[in-house]
C-alpha cells in the first residue's frame, strides 16, 4: 500500500508541475527574453560608442563647438603622398 501511495504522490506532483509550468512559462520566457534584449543592447552600446545614448553635456547658448570628422592622428600626411605634375595634352 505504501508503494502505491508513493507513486500516486509522485504522479500528482508531476501533473501539478506540468499545470503550473503551462501557466507560468509564457511569463518566464517573456522575462528572460527582455533580460537578454537588455544585455544585448548594453553590449552593442559599448561596442558602438553609446548607441545613440551619448551623455554629452549640452552646450550653453552662444558657445561654439567644432566637430571634426578626422582626428589629428588620422589625418593623411600630404607631403609624403607625391608631387603634383602638370601636363599638357599633345595632339
Amino acid at each position: 500500500m505504501g508503494f502505491i501511495k508513493t507513486v500516486l504522490i509522485i504522479l500528482f506532483i508531476y501533473q501539478g508541475f506540468k499545470l503550473l509550468a503551462r501557466f507560468f512559462a509564457p511569463f518566464l520566457m517573456r522575462y528572460a527574453a527582455k533580460k537578454v534584449q537588455e544585455k544585448f543592447k548594453g553590449q552593442m552600446g559599448q561596442q558602438m560608442g553609446g548607441f545613440g545614448q551619448q551623455n554629452k553635456p549640452t552646450p550653453k547658448e552662444g558657445e561654439v563647438q567644432v566637430k571634426s570628422k578626422i582626428s589629428s592622428k588620422d589625418k593623411i600626411n600630404t607631403e609624403s603622398v607625391g608631387d603634383y605634375v602638370d601636363f599638357e595634352e599633345v595632339d
